[in-house]
């Protein structure tokens, strides 16, 4: 799509008609032509000033007129969510059996599979990742970038925090990570196989902080029938909390999670002006120039 900035400019071009033809008259007016001469000038080549003429003002006064191309793009813009996925790595992390079809996986080796292919589903997303055993860490901020986190969770393994359960300390790291963000949506995923055996922050502190930053959490028990200290946070959070005795019961929860929390996306059209006068004004001068050539051997232009 293309757009004049300066429309008005465009009545240079009638007025430059009007004085050619006036002075046009003028010459016929007060000279008389030599016979000979204009039996001798080739015509093409008079056709070919006046071309070159009328092209290199045409091109000029265009240029004036300052023509934009506009381009238009349909932009996505993401409500995007921010989620912390708090993972134990904890001694108990390091058991057997979790996985019916490859029973040599340990708990966090599935746990790993099940949530790298969570993480390349929430591509709108900002991630956090969260570990803990005897302490919490945080071992990545909220980021877009996907195979980074990937990376890190990758390289996670049992007892690298201590061989305890700090669930409830990894809670307020979570929050921290989470307490900043202008999203309109925060969650924590919370996942661990046991109760909390050495935090040093007390649960009904954690969960105060969680309500008042307006952040969901999202409980996952894995390999347990019960965990008093799961369903506390589950109930005070109003949120559903999850249980997986397998690794497809993991990734039905985690699915099921990926279904209750979507980014939302909406489209608009952004216009893209790109100024073009440049090119008039090149193809102006090339007329200039091709002009100066064809009369190069003459004295009056």
């Amino acid at each position: 799509m293309f757009s004049l900035s300066y429309p008005y400019a465009l009545l240079l071009l009638p007025l430059f008609i009007l004085l050619y033809t006036y002075k046009s008259q003028q010459h016929r007016s007060f000279y008389m032509p030599h016979t000979q001469w204009l039996k001798n000038k080739p015509l093409s080549k008079s056709n070919l000033d006046t071309f070159l003429l009328w092209g290199m003002l045409s091109f000029a006064i265009f240029a004036l007129t300052s023509p934009v191309y506009i381009k238009r793009i349909e932009s996505v813009k993401s409500d995007a969510l921010d989620i912390v996925l708090a993972l134990d790595t904890s001694g108990s992390m390091s058991l057997y059996g979790f996985n019916p079809k490859d029973y040599n996986q340990t708990r966090l080796q599935v746990v790993k599979e099940v949530v790298s292919g969570f993480i390349d589903q929430r591509t709108s997303d900002r991630l956090g990742l969260v570990v803990f055993g005897t302490h919490s860490s945080i071992a990545s901020p909220l980021s877009f970038d996907c195979h980074a986190q990937k990376q890190i969770l990758k390289g996670l393994h049992i007892g690298a925090l201590g061989k305890s359960t700090a669930l409830v300390d990894a809670l307020v790291s979570s929050i921290k990570l989470l307490k900043e963000s202008k999203s309109s949506s925060k969650i924590i995923i919370l996942l661990s196989d046991g109760e909390d055996s050495s935090s040093v922050a007390p649960l009904n502190i954690a969960l105060k902080l969680a309500d008042k930053y307006h952040i969901k959490i999202y409980t996952i028990l894995i390999d347990k029938t019960h965990s008093n200290i799961m369903q506390l946070i589950a109930k005070a959070n109003h949120t559903p909390r999850f249980e997986a005795k397998s690794k497809a019961d993991l990734e039905a929860v985690y699915a099921q999670i990926d279904t209750l929390e979507k980014s939302t996306l909406s489209y608009q059209s952004i216009a893209i002006p790109k100024p073009i006068y440049g090119y008039f004004v090149l193809l102006s001068l090339l007329c200039a120039l091709a002009l100066l050539w064809v009369r190069r051997d003459r004295e009056v232009f």
